[in-house]
C-alpha cells in the first residue's frame, strides 16, 4: 500500500503532465476560453495538492 505522501506525489506528477499537455494546446494568439478554464482548474487542483503535501510535513 502506498503511503499518503507517495500517493500525493504521484497525483502531483500526473497533474503536472496534464498542465503541460494543456499548455501545448494553447495557440500563440486568440487563446480559447475553454482551454484557459481547463488550465486554471488544473493549476488550482495542483495548488490544493501542494498545500495538502505541505500539511503532511
Amino acid at each position: 500500500m502506498l503511503t499518503e505522501r507517495r500517493r500525493l506525489q504521484e497525483e502531483l506528477a500526473e497533474l503536472e503532465q496534464k498542465i503541460a499537455e494543456t499548455k501545448r494546446r494553447l495557440p500563440a494568439h486568440s487563446v480559447k476560453p475553454p482551454v484557459m478554464m481547463d488550465l486554471f482548474a488544473l493549476e488550482d487542483e495542483k495548488d490544493a495538492l501542494l498545500k495538502e503535501m505541505e500539511q503532511l510535513r
